[in-house]
């Protein structure tokens, strides 16, 4: 299989190794918007660059992965789709409701693939909480608490692209929050602060957020979210019932210390970033990429699991905007949960 990789930046460096590692992708072709970091990165793998987008279509592949800056997925997924290609790519499709909807029309008029790269579903902790719900294990589910705290935050250049901390940050444990319980959000209440750094204020974003999701079934949902958490990268998920109660991401390298006499001790080697924390899972999710090329399984993550958790994200700009709960039957793309 032979796979063209468009952006080598932090995360599409990650997977061009992961995928000049794996067994049934014979050679890769990379490309960038800056020519000399692809050279360079195929260079140390041993694989081919090439001078531009164009290029990659030109030459063949058999699958595409994209991990441009944000501004050019839709670009990127609707121009693979035309050419028949299957497509992974990092999230999100758009950072608008309607440009993402237009994309998922694409592909699914031209009958192509569209795999979404939201990696806690391959993680071993996600993975075991969802089961865990399914099973019955911890009986009805009342609470869920979920959480994303980054050490400190990403560039400006990069916040200045991102859509913000809902859709950037936050969007990740909707998506969470819908894949491991089963059940969807049917109305949202955000809130959210911009009293760190002035950078923030300056993009119009914010450093810290809050959400109050209630789900279909009544069972109420927190996620926070922060870039300034000093202790390290904090990424956990709580879920409560009836009967039991478990936690996702507490291990003996969650950056948290108690301030119990017999607690447990402050991580030696908390974690510090996503790449660090979700690394098999990012490995785990291209490999499910390849088994979907293959025809070997269903897609884990298509466009319009992805297009829900940004309507929840839109759901929550429009909160927090109007100060006022939103209902999702207010959001486009889709009908309102019963």
């Amino acid at each position: 299989m032979r796979i063209g990789v468009i952006g080598t930046g932090r995360i599409g460096t990650i997977h061009a190794n992961t995928l000049s590692r794996h067994r049934e992708v014979g050679s890769l072709i990379l490309t960038d918007a800056d020519p000399a970091r692809a050279q360079e990165l195929a260079h140390r793998l041993g694989e081919t660059a090439a001078p531009g987008v164009d290029e990659i279509f030109r030459w063949g592949v058999d699958a595409v992965v994209i991990t441009t800056a944000t501004a050019a997925h839709a670009e990127m997924i609707g121009r693979a789709a035309r050419s028949g290609l299957p497509v992974f790519c990092e999230k999100p499709i758009a950072l608008d409701l309607p440009g993402t909807l237009a994309v998922i029309t694409e592909v699914e008029t031209a009958g192509t693939i569209l795999q979404m790269g939201f990696q806690r579903r391959f993680d071993a902790g996600y993975a075991g909480a969802r089961e865990a719900v399914r099973s019955g294990r911890l009986g009805r589910l009342h609470t869920v608490r979920a959480m994303t705290s980054d050490q400190a935050p990403p560039p400006a250049s990069y916040l200045a692209e991102s859509g913000g901390l809902y859709r950037d940050t936050l969007i990740h444990d909707f998506d969470a929050v819908r894949w491991v319980t089963g059940r969807e959000v049917v109305d949202v209440y955000a809130t959210g602060s911009d009293h760190g750094p002035p950078l923030f204020r300056a993009l119009g974003d914010l450093d810290t957020a809050a959400v109050l999701l209630t789900l279909a079934d009544g069972t109420l949902a927190t996620a926070t979210a922060t870039r300034l958490n000093g202790a390290g990268y904090d990424v956990r998920m709580e879920l409560a019932g009836e009967l039991d109660q478990i936690a996702v991401g507490l291990d003996d390298r969650t950056p948290i210390a108690s301030t119990e006499p017999t607690g447990p001790p402050a991580a030696s080697k908390p974690w510090t970033t996503f790449l660090e924390r979700f690394g098999p899972a990012y490995e785990a999710e291209l490999a499910a990429f390849i088994e979907v090329v293959r025809g070997e399984r269903a897609n884990p993550c298509d466009g319009r699991e992805a297009m829900q958790a940004l309507r929840i994200a839109e759901a929550c700009e429009r909160s927090r905007r109007e100060h006022r709960p939103v209902r999702m039957g207010e959001i486009l793309g889709g009908p309102e949960p019963v």
